[in-house]
């Protein structure tokens, strides 16, 4: 019986492979399902945000299958989606594991091979992306545009901002210049300064004199009330 139409390993495009990938072809085709027919971009997107161990290497193939587009086509990686993507059944390792009773059981350690196939759009496709704003800029040449501009914009700033400096250091060094202000004290303000300190330790003195002769006067009063505590004592003992 004949077949109709382009078969899958026969869709033109550029191609990338990945064989004896340690895991089984169900489960890389759980993963394809989800980037196929996508653009490049939203494949990549997809592929990072999906939680399966296979989306790893799967994205490795998806960026190798650009890196050839662009290295062997010339196509830039904005214009490309993935045309197609399958998983083959590869070669099964085949191990065994004990059990009870001396029988054995047969684990099987399964591979695939990969294959992703990508394409550019058409224009139409192409057109319309523009016009939504889903085909982005080449990255190496919006980079280079980025860098350009804050340099610029650096450059200006720096200007300005030195500009700015100059214009708020000026009057502050005129504020405290030693020409502009005067600071010497004159004879009245000496004076002033003179007449309190003596008047501080005048109060000083008086306080200490104040202070001692209290003192004396509990020292003497100390002294009489040990005297009368003697003479108690010397009565009650001739009472005795």
């Amino acid at each position: 019986m004949a077949q109709n139409g382009t078969k899958t390993n026969e869709r033109p495009g550029t191609r990338a492979v990945l064989r004896h990938a340690r895991f089984s072809a169900y489960k890389a085709r759980e993963v394809l399902n989800l980037i196929r027919g996508l653009p490049v971009a939203d494949a990549m997107d997809e592929l990072n945000r999906c939680d399966r161990d296979a989306g790893r290497p799967i994205a490795k193939l998806v960026a190798s299958a650009v890196a050839n587009a662009g290295a062997n086509d010339g196509l830039p990686a904005d214009e490309l989606f993935v045309a197609a993507c399958y998983a083959d059944e590869g070669p099964t390792m085949r191990r065994f594991r004990p059990r009870a009773r001396g029988r054995a059981t047969r684990i099987n350690k399964r591979t695939t091979h990969i294959t992703v196939i990508v394409g550019r759009l058409s224009a139409e496709e192409l057109s319309d992306r523009r016009e939504r704003g889903g085909a982005p800029a080449d990255a190496a040449a919006a980079r280079a545009r980025r860098v350009a501009a804050s340099r610029g914009d650096d450059a200006n700033t720096a200007d300005q901002s030195v500009a700015d400096e100059a214009e708020v250091v000026e009057p502050a060094t005129a504020a405290v210049n030693p020409e502009m202000v005067d600071d010497t004290p004159t004879d009245e303000a000496t004076a002033e300064q003179e007449a309190e300190a003596t008047a501080q330790a005048a109060e000083a003195n008086a306080d200490d004199t104040d202070a001692d002769d209290t003192d004396a006067a509990d020292a003497a009063d100390d002294t009489a009330d040990a005297a009368d505590d003697t003479a108690d004592a010397a009565d009650d003992k001739d009472d005795a």
